[in-house]
């Protein structure tokens, strides 16, 4: 599993990953995560770097490189079975947890993608009083240029049938 880490994050855990690793062949494995705010409170987007499928996690607790992956691995795996995809994360996600790199981002569209869904997160969590999964719900929902207009929800699921997992 690959997870792409932000300066921000960067810092948080004391990690600072000196190269941009290729996409994992498995695309369930390949995340990327930014560290954001929201009155004092901080947030970790964490997204699928090929569908975009996202969830928002708080950031406390994070301290170190250990405490980041099984955090992360924790509520990503909790989050996406939640939303009805167990099968992902029994069949992909699990077996690639076992071994985690980090890496630098992978490039600017994704970068961008996941700046619009903090902008969007920030509204949800202050003026619509959400709960995080009820954000990470509506983030998947919204269509992306990245993804030629489709949303991520749509996109995330047929990546079982992608090249790298047949």
């Amino acid at each position: 599993m690959i997870f792409r880490i932000s300066t921000k994050i960067g810092k948080k855990i004391h990690l600072t990953p000196d190269e941009i690793l290729p996409v994992d062949r498995n695309p369930f494995a390949d995340w990327s995560a930014h560290l954001f705010t929201v009155d004092r409170i901080q947030f970790v987007l964490i997204t699928n770097t090929i569908s975009l499928y996202s969830m928002v996690m708080f950031g406390r607790g994070l301290k170190d490189e250990q405490s980041f992956r099984e955090r992360v691995t924790d509520y990503m795996s909790e989050f996406i079975r939640t939303a009805g995809h167990e099968s992902i994360v029994e069949n992909f996600i699990v077996p690639s947890s076992d071994t985690v790199r980090f890496s630098k981002a992978l490039n600017r569209s994704v970068i961008g993608s996941m700046n619009d869904f903090i902008w969007q997160a920030k509204y949800h969590l202050t003026d619509d009083d959400l709960s995080l999964f009820e954000v990470g719900l509506l983030l998947n929902e919204t269509p992306m240029s990245y993804l030629d207009r489709s949303s991520p929800v749509d996109v995330f699921p047929g990546l079982a049938s992608h090249e790298g997992n047949r």
